[in-house]
């Protein structure tokens, strides 16, 4: 296992079940990362630190209620074995490491806490299990809460593998080709655009052959970037018009996306509503 200056980043789980991701570093990006010392993972079995003969690890809800409560006690000593000096008291990030706990209750994870996190030293990564975690250790240990989502899954397993690949793929190296990120959806403040690959011409039994756009085979690559640039902004516009206000536009672009959301609101009403404006390019958008 490579020393702790040695890599750009270190991964710790602290699990009831490290079986599941076992598949997620023994196959492409992320094994080639780790076998290059590109990152470090290590799981933290939490069975390991109950104490008893029956090595309990949690205990039923104080008032009641269904379920089990993952304990304090045994969740504490899972990250002091990561620094056994390191204490609640101490700041995070370098001193102990920065504490997320994945859970329902969290803020939704996104692309910015992708890249926020890919800056850290050293992350934990906690899976609740059952009703969740004491919330004692959350008020003691835990930096922040993350969640996939409106929705609630068996426990935060696979929440923490989204985030591990999320932010393991932003590391310097792990993707080779620094665009193979910063072209991704989300990555500016924009859904991808459409892609195609060969055949040109894709024909199908019983149905008219489709073909990718012209464009795509000018050969011209400034054509290409700006059909690939409106193409993202149009589906962004129309899937998730709620990224257009972070993302990064021209003035001239983000007029036109203010002029397009109006028209599509007009096209709700009447199928001929779609209005024929233009938008004169600023000076500083004319390369």
């Amino acid at each position: 296992m490579p020393d702790v200056g040695d890599v750009a980043i270190r991964f710790s789980i602290v699990t009831l079940f490290p079986e599941m991701f076992s598949a997620l570093l023994a196959h492409s990006i992320l094994k080639r990362a780790e076998e290059r010392d590109l990152l470090q993972v290590r799981w933290v079995p939490l069975r390991d630190f109950a104490e008893g003969r029956h090595q309990r690890v949690d205990d039923t809800p104080f008032g009641g209620g269904p379920g089990m409560v993952i304990k304090a006690d045994v969740l504490e000593r899972a990250l002091q074995s990561l620094q056994p000096a390191a204490s609640p008291v101490q700041a995070s990030g370098e001193a102990r490491g920065h504490v997320v706990y994945l859970s329902p209750q969290g803020k939704r994870f996104d692309q910015d806490d992708a890249k926020r996190l890919a800056g850290l030293p050293h992350l934990i990564l906690v899976c609740g299990h059952y009703e969740g975690v004491d919330e004692r250790f959350v008020t003691t240990w835990v930096d922040e809460e993350l969640s996939l989502g409106d929705f609630v899954l068996t426990g935060g397993e696979i929440p923490a593998m989204a985030v591990l690949d999320a932010v393991a793929r932003l590391l310097p190296g792990v993707l080779g080709d620094e665009a193979s990120f910063t072209d991704d959806s989300f990555y500016h403040g924009l859904l991808d655009h459409p892609q195609f690959t060969r055949p040109a011409v894709w024909s199908r039994s019983g149905a008219p052959e489709v073909r990718v756009p012209a464009v795509l085979l000018s050969g011209d690559h400034g054509m290409v970037a700006a059909w690939r640039r409106r193409q993202a902004l149009l589906r962004t516009l129309i899937r998730r018009p709620d990224w257009l206000s972070r993302a990064e536009l021209t003035r001239t672009e983000r007029r036109l996306m203010e002029m397009l959301a109006q028209d599509l609101d007009t096209l709700e009403d009447s199928p001929l509503g779609i209005t024929n404006r233009t938008v004169q390019p600023d000076k500083d958008d004319i390369q």
